[in-house]
Order: structure tokens, then sequence, then C-alpha cells
């Protein structure tokens, strides 16, 4: 017989879903022996496996007739039935998780042969991490507070309702600026923020300083800086943690910056992507400089320093509104100053807008079609941001007490200088 024949899609199939829901079945018997106090009223191993095949069987014996395993499923779902009316009266438990499990078994063979193995593989494999993660999901919803349903709520209303729905038509001719791309901006912007928002809040609840600067600088580098600065002043030893960690939120601001260009200007990014990866790489080993620093002056005894900061959620509506207000403004002036000012006046703006929050430029000379060259995009990008970088440089100092002063003169220095002289070599 020809191995072509033995390897048949019928066989490879059965194959498929025979260890597939076995494996099902194994995971189960873990959860049981894992939960050895319980009463097993359902089976493991076998039962799935014999699930899956009948499930098989009776998809095969009908051909394009689905009749044979709609009856089977039909009988399962009787026989699951008994089993969950003998669930609730006589064990007083109402889970259905281990039934619903079964008929996803049981549908194993129709998704394999209409879909795809690959298909059939995902479906496993979210079985297997849902089953497992039961503990850890009933601990994540007992830390949540009453509020982050309803914000997660807002951004899928924000995200999902509300942008596309919303026209595309210039409102300003020659600005690039429509409703669609101000509100694009926006729950971009919110998005990023609010992840790196429930990382904190709910996976590093107590997250020490370095934590703090990581996943700060993809929420806020800016807020972050201020915040570690005014820890950093009630400190008289370890500030060159504080340090370190303003600079990996200096670092993750770069970070953000290359995923941003990413989303708005795929072939800019694709162009001018080493510069930022530059910056990344020079950021992230003044941080580590610091770092190592501080692990020579404090003694191992020293416990790790926690932050907690109560940070203002990304998705309240006056954020949004605020960051709208200004993407739009920051449209508009450099709109107008490109047109009575041109590249020069691009230029300008570009370190005048360091003081504020510089994400709103950033997108806006991403997002929109300025009559530039995409040199002088990259330009004005970095050129704001090395002007906002000084700005936090200053704001560390002044709310450290001047305990950062050469720490952060130190390494602001060495990243701006860095970032001036390689835009002046690349650009």
């Amino acid at each position: 017989m020809e191995t072509t024949s033995i390897l048949s899609t019928d066989f490879i199939n059965f194959l498929v879903v025979s260890v597939l829901s076995l494996v099902i079945g194994l995971s189960q018997r873990k959860l049981y022996l894992k939960n050895s106090d319980e009463p097993k009223i359902f089976g493991s191993d076998r039962t799935f496996t014999l699930i899956g095949i009948f499930g098989y069987i009776l998809y095969v014996i009908g051909g394009d007739c689905l009749t044979p395993f709609l009856c089977g499923g039909a009988a399962l779902t009787l026989l699951l039935s008994i089993m969950y009316a003998h669930k609730i009266f006589v064990r007083n438990h109402m889970g259905i998780t281990s039934i619903m499990i079964a008929l996803i078994t049981y549908c194993l063979a129709p998704i394999t042969y209409k879909m795809s193995i690959t298909i059939t593989l995902l479906i496993v494999v979210a079985i297997l991490i849902l089953t497992e993660m039961k503990e850890k999901f009933t601990r994540f919803t007992q830390n949540m507070n009453d509020e982050e349903f309803i914000n997660l709520a807002k951004f899928l209303i924000i995200a999902g309702v509300i942008l596309p729905i919303l026209p595309k038509d210039e409102l300003i001719e020659g600005s690039g600026l429509t409703p669609y791309t101000i509100w694009l901006a926006t729950v971009v912007i919110s998005g990023i923020s609010y992840a790196s928002y429930l990382v904190k809040k709910y996976i590093f609840p107590n997250g020490g300083v370095i934590i703090t600067g990581i996943l700060g600088g993809i929420y806020s580098s800016t807020a972050t800086c201020l915040i570690l600065a005014k820890k950093a002043k009630d400190k008289n030893e370890g500030l060159s943690e504080y340090a370190a960690a303003i600079f990996c939120a200096i670092t993750m601001m770069y970070f953000k910056i290359l995923i941003l260009l990413g989303i708005f200007n795929l072939p800019l990014m694709v162009k001018y992507w080493y510069l930022f990866a530059i910056m990344i790489v020079i950021t992230a080993l003044v941080a580590f400089y610091f770092y190592m620093k501080n692990k020579k002056e404090m003694s191992n005894e020293t416990e790790q320093t926690e932050i907690k900061e109560e940070e203002k959620n990304p998705l309240e509506f006056k954020v949004a509104i605020l960051f709208a207000i200004l993407f739009i403004a920051f449209t508009l002036v450099t709109h107008y100053a490109l047109l009575y000012f041109g590249d020069s006046g691009l230029r300008i703006l570009s370190i005048i807008v360091g003081v504020t929050d510089i994400n709103p430029f950033i997108i806006n000379l991403f997002q929109a079609q300025h009559n530039v060259s995409e040199s002088l995009l990259i330009l004005a990008a970095f050129q704001a941001i090395i002007s906002n970088n000084f700005v936090k440089m200053i704001y560390g100092i002044v709310f450290s007490g001047k305990k950062l002063l050469k720490l952060l003169i130190t390494g602001f220095s060495v990243i701006c200088i860095s970032n001036i002289l390689l835009i002046l070599i690349a650009l």
C-alpha cells in the first residue's frame, strides 16, 4: 500500500481529533487530582477521548448529511443534562465547565474538516489555558474594583462604536484634520496607556522603583519622572535607583514613539526605525549604569523600595477630551506654521512643544499628510523629544529637591547629546 493512501485526510484528521481529545481529557484529570477533596462526578481522559472519537465517527459516516452527528450530539447533551441535574440536586454545585468542554470536544471533528487543523489546535489551546487559569482569573476579578469593567466598556465604545462612524472629511482644507484622525489618535494613545495602567495596577501593584519606571514610561514618561522625583526627595540613599527608573521611563518613551510611528506611518518606520532603536539602546544603557551603580552603593539587606502611587485612569472622559483638544491645537499650529513660515517654522515649533505633552504633536506629524520631506518629519519628532527630555530633567531636579541634580544632568546629557549627534549624522 502506498504511503499517500495510508496518510489520507481521514486518517490524519482521526489522529488529530483523538490526540487532542486525549489532551483535553488529561487536562481535566489533572484538575481532578489537583482538587482531590471534591468528588469526581464526570469522566476525564478516556471519556473525553471517546467523546471526540464518537463525534468523528458520526460526522464521517454522515458525509454531507449532518443528521447522524446532530442525533449523536442530542444524545450526548441528554446524558450531560442528566449528569448536570445530579450535580445540582445531589452535589449542590452549579458549574458547567466540564459539560461545555465535553460538547466542544464532540465538535472537534467537523471543525477539523470544515476549517483547518490550525483552528482546532487554537481551540484546544484556549481550552487548556482557560481551565488552568481558573484560580488566577478568580484572584484577578477579586482584585478588580467596580469601575474597571465600566472603563473597559468605555474603551470598547470609543474604539469600536464611535471611531468607525466618524467622517473622514477634512475640517480645514490642507490640514489633514478630520473627525476620524482626531479620534483615532485619541483611541491609540488611550489604548496604549490603558494597557500599561492595567499591568501596573493588577500585575505589579506593589512594583519596585524600576517597574514603576518601565510601565510608567509607557503610560506617561513625564508624569512618571515627576512621581519618582518626588519620592526621591524623601530619600537619603538609593538615589541612583530612582535615576535608573527615570531613564527606564525615557527608554519606554522612545519605544512607545516607535510603536506610534509604526501604527500611523509604517513606511516611515521601516525607513527610520534604526534611529529610535539606537536611542532605545543608549537610554537603556544609561538606566542600566545607574542601576548597577545603585547595587554597588546599597547593601544586600536593603529592601526593594516600593512605589504606591494612584495613577489617573487614561480612559477618564476629561483625559481623552484634553488629548483630543491638544491634538487639534497642534495640528492647526503645525499646519499654519508650515503655511506661513515653511520648514523653519516646523523646526522651531518642534522645540517649543517640548514643554508640553509631545504625544499629540508626534502623532500629528506621523499621521497628517504635511507637504514636507520625511527627514524633516523625523527631525521635528526628535527635536520635540530632546526638548521634552530637557524639561523632564528640570522637573526631576526641582521636584527631587536637587537630590538627583548630578545624576540627572549626567544621564540626560548623555542621552540628549547622543540624540543630537544621531540626527546630525543620519539626517
